[in-house]
This record gives structure tokens, sequence and C-alpha cells, in this order.
């Protein structure tokens, strides 16, 4: 699949013969950072203990390569038993400040999700296990091992005494996996301070579409959950004594659930497609090289059959097209067993998966009054009906033409030898539209992981392979970034924000 690329020279070579020379040590930092259980999602003392104790190593690590760090106390989180627990700190960390350099700044976190050997590891979650090149362990790619790969880069660049060519920037948070509890609300207090210099960010958070060729991200799908209520009374009825003699909620319920959506996964919201940004041709173009085995994907999902038969159309259904999940209803009878019971109220869930440029307020009146409503008057039912929109994401989506992915690009094609696949996440990731809108700066998705190292999942990986050779992106990035940003006035400047030199776009990406 890869092309060979060129054997790289001068301080290139420089930088992968150390990062090839000391992996086993980079190895060794992830296995003592995966030791500690950063578990973010289950509220219990002892486990934000521990968060904390990760930022603090990390803060470390940082400091020792001549990082300026700021702690920022976040205080406690009341949780709704009562109990208040400590928020993990959010690292600012700063290296180098030459304003003659671009700035970028890295975001990363370093909580994990639960994990236990009983759920169904093959190794002890919290004990990185190299098998065959691939290195077991949670958080080893979402998202510990990112965030190594880049303090990687830049302690290469530290080791070999070479000055970094661009100024960097980290935000690191321990608590993404639980919401980004008050991540937001940092981010705008810091926006004329910490941000006011930053001219990119990036985010490493992701996966590749396959399981080696590298990709760049640079959109995903935002989100609306709704609940729907259906209610007759609070207790439930005897089948036996009540049923033919009123309107049941759960008949109501799956009625309504059922007019959402047909078999061939259409929404059948009225005008829900209307506002979706149309799909051009080059941007059709663009999905005819994305390297997707659509066997393997099938095998790997253990699905029998996919509802579209090619790579574009099952690409631009997750990606560029909103979908509708069904996922569950609250307050029917689902255990084991043969109980006669009439739910007295239930609660359906559901989510719209939103793309460019669908607004969340048009389509929670789509969705309320305009459908929802409607269906339900027609059932006559003497049940009352409530709709909710829980949870308001908004899609977001980069401009591929921006200076870094360019500079990221052109990495990729250093240390892979091949172009990357560009890509959409279909799943909502709100840290990078959070980035865009409040900061105002250029933000880019550059994944490391492959499609197959299951971040969230039993038996979560990152192969030694993407971990060593990420380290290298990276290192590589930012001389492409500087070279970018200050080829000279005959080579096609390109701007960073701030600057006003002129550029051609074309010609860059063919460079």
């Amino acid at each position: 699949m890869f092309s060979s690329s060129p054997p790289p020279s001068g301080l290139l070579e420089k930088l992968f013969q150390y990062i090839d020379l000391h992996q086993d040590e980079f190895v060794q930092t992830l296995t003592e950072w995966v030791a500690i259980e950063s578990d973010s999602v289950q509220p219990m003392p002892h486990l934000r203990q521990k968060l904390s104790r990760m930022m603090v190593l990390a803060a470390d690590k940082l400091q020792h390569l001549g990082a300026g760090v700021d702690f920022v106390d976040l205080g406690f989180q009341q949780m709704p038993d009562g109990q208040s627990l400590p928020l993990p700190p959010i690292i600012l960390a700063e290296l180098g400040n030459d304003p003659n350099k671009p700035t970028v700044c890295f975001y990363g976190h370093l909580d994990v999700q639960p994990a236990q050997k009983d759920d169904g590891w093959f190794t002890d979650p919290y004990t990185l296990t190299e098998v065959d090149g691939k290195l077991y362990g949670r958080g080893a790619t979402d998202n510990k091992g990112p965030v190594l790969a880049w303090i990687n880069a830049v302690s290469t660049f530290r080791a070999l005494e070479q000055d970094l060519p661009v100024n960097i920037k980290f935000i690191l948070e321990g608590m993404e996996e639980a919401g980004s509890v008050a991540l937001e609300e940092l981010i705008k207090r810091e926006r004329d301070r910490f941000f006011s210099s930053v001219d990119y960010i990036v985010i490493s958070d992701n996966l590749w579409i396959s399981q080696r060729k590298p990709a760049l991200t640079y959109g995903t799908r935002g989100n609306s959950y709704f609940l729907v209520e259906v209610k007759c009374r609070d207790q439930d009825f005897h089948s036996g004594t009540f049923g033919g003699i009123l309107n049941e909620p759960v008949a109501d319920l799956v009625a309504l659930l059922g007019s959402l959506v047909d078999s061939s996964v259409h929404i059948l919201i009225p005008e829900i497609y209307d506002q979706m940004a149309p799909i051009t041709e080059e941007e059709k173009k663009m999905y005819e090289t994305i390297d997707v085995n659509l066997e393997e994907y099938k095998n790997s999902s253990q699905v029998e059959k996919f509802l579209f038969d090619t790579k574009e159309e099952l690409l631009m259904h997750l990606w560029r097209y909103p979908s509708l999940s069904i996922h569950g209803i609250e307050g029917a009878f689902d255990e084991p067993g043969t109980k006669t019971v009439i739910p007295g109220r239930v609660i359906g869930k559901f989510s719209i998966r939103l793309v460019p440029h669908m607004n969340l307020s048009v389509v929670e009146k789509q969705v309320t009054s305009q459908h929802l409503e409607a269906v339900f008057s027609k059932r006559n039912s003497f049940n009352k009906m409530t709709v909710s929109m829980v949870l308001g994401l908004h899609p977001w989506v980069a401009n591929i033409n921006d200076t870094q992915y360019l500079a990221a690009k052109r990495a990729i094609r250093t240390v892979f030898g091949v172009e990357p696949d560009m890509i959409q996440d279909g799943s909502t990731i709100p840290i990078a539209k959070i980035f865009q809108d409040i900061t105002q700066k250029s933000v880019m998705m550059l994944p490391l992981g492959a499609v197959d190292d299951g971040e969230h999942s039993q038996n979560e990986k990152i192969n030694r392979w993407n971990y060593i050779e990420g380290s290298k992106l990276f290192a590589t990035f930012f001389l492409e970034l500087s070279k970018l940003v200050f080829l000279p006035t005959d080579r096609l400047l390109l701007p960073y924000p701030g600057k006003s030199w002129s550029w051609d776009i074309q010609r860059l990406w063919s460079q």
C-alpha cells in the first residue's frame, strides 16, 4: 500500500534515529502512565486521588523538558448522591515564546474509561503488555499514548540540543471521559491570555479508518438527544384488570418511535434533510481514495450485511448524512420472566447525529412540533406526551486548506510515504468545536491510533509502530509547519493567523 518514502536527511535523520534508538524508553514511560488507574467515570475518592497523581506525573515530565507549567485548580464537583469530590487540575504548559515562530497548542486528556480484567481483558488493563507489537493497556491509545508521542517529539529535539522550530503549548485535562467538567469555562477565561498567542490547536484523540494507512480528520457529526415521555399515570396497571379499556403508554411510544425512521435508515421527520450542506463533486472524489475494505469492516463489526454496497455510500452515510438511532425505553418491563404489567409511564430515548449546516433549534422544532406532536395527535390517545431535547452538540468541520493541515499532510508523506486518508468522524467530539468557537483558532485532528485499537473497549491497545512512528510524525510536523509559515516570498508564503502573506493552495497541495 505504501510507496517508499525517501530516507530522511540532515536534522530529520537525526530525529528519527534518536526516536528509534530510544523507543524502549518511550514504551517504558507509557507503561508507567498506563499503570495509573486514572478513571474519571466512577465517582470514587481513591480514583480522584489517582487522577491527581496522573496529572502531577505529566506536569513533572513537562517541567523536565523546560516547560513552564501552570496547575489550574478546579475545586470540587458536587455529585448527585451528595458527596463532594475534588476535580483533577488542568495543566497549562508552555515551551518557547519566540514571536517569530508559530505557536501550536496540543490538547490531550489523561483520564480513562473504567476497566477490569474480568470484563474480558486477557491481560491486566493497567499493566502495559506487548504482544506481537501491540501494546495492550487502558489508555494506551485513548489518550495517554498520543499525549506521550507529542512529548517524545519535543524531548527528542531537546536531547539533540536542537532548537524547537515552533513554540509549543499544552492543555491537558483529567475529566474528558466524564464530560470535560469545567474545561469550556477555563477555555473562555484563558482565551485572551493562554490562547492569545496560539496560532494552531492540534487534537490527537481519535483513530485512523485503516489499520495501516494514516489519516487526517477534518469533521465530526453533532448530536441532539431526545426524550419522549408518554404517561397515563405514575403507577403501573395489571393487564387483566385494565387491558383493553385504556390507551397503553408503551403502544403509543412504540408508534412514535416507529414513525421516526424507516427500514432503509431514512429519517421520516419532515424537512430534516433540508439544512444539510450539499455534498460537492470535489468532496465525493475524496472518498474514492480512502482505504476501507468493506468486507474486513463487515467482518470486524460482526454484522451480516451493511445497507450500502460501496465504500463511498457507506462513508457518506457515516459522516455526511444525519442519522437517527433509537436507544431504549425507560420504564418498560425488560427483565426475565412473564410479568403481566401495563407500564403507566414510559420514556423513549433517541438521538440524531447532525451534519453541517443543521441548526439545533430548528431540529428540535422539527422533531417536536412538526413531527411527534402531529403523529401523537392522530392516535387520539388520552395519554399525555412530552418531548425534550436534553443534549445538543453542533457538528464540527475544519478547513483542510489551513496551513497546519498542509503541514500535517507533508509530514505524513515524509514519515509514512503515503498520502493520508482525509476523513471525518461519525461520532461527536465536542472539544474540537469548543476550541474553534471560543478561541477562533485553526483546529486540526491528527490521529495516531489504528482503527482496531479498541478505545473504550476490552483489550484496548496501541501498536508500537503507531506510537513510535507517531512520535516521528509530530517531530516532522513541527518542522513542516515552520517551513510552510516561513517560505521565502518566491516560494508561496502561507499565512498563519495574524500574518498577511499571499499563498497558492493548489500548488502547495501538490508539492
